[in-house]
């Protein structure tokens, strides 16, 4: 039986963990970590960096165990669309309208024996 506080993580506590490492593994890349959490009244990007010269607008998806099957199969169409319209907000509240820029998703499977962190660059066009 299980003792009270215990049982599966809350959603929140997991997407932050998986935030934080899918930085840590982009960092690692080379990208510069811009903001994290950037909130717009139209959605959120996860992680905003710059790899050269191109700003990339990162979402990271985690998942734990397999039930539901790998993190980089949840990017579907409405979050793509929510991204990319917080990534316009961005650029319109940077004055960055002409930067090169592209999408990322940072998959993050937490499994047994240690996270699988798999990077999809330019993973998605703008979708209005």
């Amino acid at each position: 039986m299980a003792k009270a506080g215990e049982g599966p993580k809350p959603k929140s506590d997991l997407g932050a963990r998986g935030e934080e490492l899918a930085a840590k593994f982009l960092r690692a890349k080379g990208y510069a970590i811009l903001a994290r959490n950037f909130r717009s009244p139209v959605g959120e990007i996860d992680i905003v960096a710059r790899e050269a010269q191109t700003l990339v607008f990162v979402e990271v998806k985690t998942r734990e165990g397999g039930g539901f099957g790998s993190a980089k199969w949840a990017v579907d169409h409405h979050k793509r669309r929510k991204v990319s319209m917080a990534a316009l907000a961005y650029l319109n509240l940077k004055g960055w309208v002409d930067r090169p820029a592209r999408f990322d998703v940072v998959a993050v499977d937490m499994n047994p024996g240690g996270p699988l962190i798999e990077l999809y660059r330019d993973a998605f066009e703008l979708a209005y």
